[in-house]
């Protein structure tokens, strides 16, 4: 989803410079003026002329993270809908992200849902979104990543991928997507739990996700040569136990590389009280968080830690971020509290995470995975 209001420093104004001449000034105040695809637009141009700051200093030793055979300098990422067209990537790794999701991206370029369809729930600190797969197609996004790895860009970058609208084939959108990026990835996402194309999240139930699953990895193999391109699956927050169960028997049987959990959700919970609370489409920020980690719980229970999980939806804090690792995550995504708080989010998580580790006696994220009583 594009972001909806935000370049500050966790709230202030700052100053990037211009060149060598004038000073351009951003506020909080002045983008959530805009209207949020204009906001959107506004920021990832500033991104790709590098007129966001950046942080500086290095990573604390504590947040490196090992997994896929890829070390990550911190288990902070930027979870898929922000740089859908893999368009400011390299600007984003600069911010602080331990890795950056581009997509979600279909075979053809797709215009999405009718407008206005971003909504910013200030009072919550949330959003609802029905873009419905916005995207300029997977020759461009290819064009793109080809481009960054011919230049001998570095950092762990994903590729979420889905099925354009009026496919007849979903299976074949979705294969078609992984053997062209198969080559250009860190690793690949199957996203079958957007809740805003129509019988997507349909793709999530047993047998139909089985084969999804089977034709995506026989087109990783095909793109890769043998390269060793994980291929996950990112989920709903909204699936009922039975439901949760049986993915957790198709990822084990299938042998997929990981899970994401979870997507933006369709419930609105209690608590709610800005205005556009009740708007269609998913939900996404601190309102998603019980959802998402207790989702996230109960597939490390039923995959006995067998499969990698990444952690996603509502993150806002480092405590936040340490939940969902104790809960079973390995890595952690964030984005609408990118979109509220600006970049300066990024360190500050960073931050709150390593201080929270050292407390309770961790040296490395791994140590901290699961760390939390099933219970709890």
């Amino acid at each position: 989803m594009p972001l909806a209001g935000s370049t500050s420093l966790d709230g202030q104004s700052f100053a990037p410079r211009f060149g060598r001449g004038g000073v351009l000034r951003f506020s909080t105040a002045l983008l959530h003026r805009l209207p949020p695809s204009t906001a959107h637009a506004v920021v990832l141009r500033l991104l790709r002329y590098g007129l966001v700051p950046r942080p500086t200093g290095g990573d604390d030793p504590v947040l490196a993270c090992r997994l896929w055979n890829r070390r990550f300098p911190n288990p902070i990422g930027l979870a898929a809908g922000f740089d859908k067209n893999a368009e400011a990537i390299d600007a984003l790794l600069a911010l602080g992200f331990g890795f950056v999701e581009a997509g979600t991206v279909t075979p053809r370029p797709q215009a999405g849902n009718p407008r206005p369809n971003l909504f910013r729930l200030d009072a919550d600190q949330a959003l609802i979104n029905r873009l419905g797969f916005n995207n300029q197609g997977l020759d461009a996004f290819t064009d793109r990543l080809a481009r960054r790895r011919t230049r001998g860009a570095g950092g762990i970058v994903g590729a979420s991928v889905g099925r354009n609208r009026d496919t007849d084939d979903d299976a074949g959108d979705y294969a078609e997507c992984i053997r062209r990026l198969g080559g250009l990835a860190d690793y690949l996402v199957v996203n079958v739990s957007s809740p805003n194309t129509p019988g997507l999240r349909g793709l999530q139930r047993g047998g139909r996700l089985s084969e999804l699953i089977a034709r995506a990895m026989a087109a990783q193999d095909q793109a890769t040569d043998g390269h060793d391109v994980p291929v996950l699956v990112k989920i709903s927050p909204d699936l009922s136990p039975v439901e949760l169960a049986d993915i957790a028997e198709v990822a084990l049987a299938t042998g997929i590389d990981g899970l994401i959990v979870s997507n933006t959700t369709v419930a609105r919970p209690a608590g709610l009280t800005d205005a556009k609370r009740n708007e269609a489409g998913g939900l996404s920020g601190p309102p998603l968080f019980p959802l998402a980690v207790t989702a996230l719980r109960e597939l490390h229970r039923l995959t006995g830690g067998r499969i990698p999980l990444i952690g996603c939806g509502g993150v806002a804090s480092g405590a936040d971020a340490y939940d969902l690792i104790r809960a079973g995550a390995s890595l952690v995504q964030i984005f609408t509290a990118f979109v509220y708080h600006g970049p300066a989010v990024v360190t500050r998580i960073k931050r709150e995470l390593a201080t929270l580790l050292r407390a309770d006696g961790f040296s490395s994220v791994a140590e901290a995975v699961a760390a939390a009583p099933a219970a709890a």
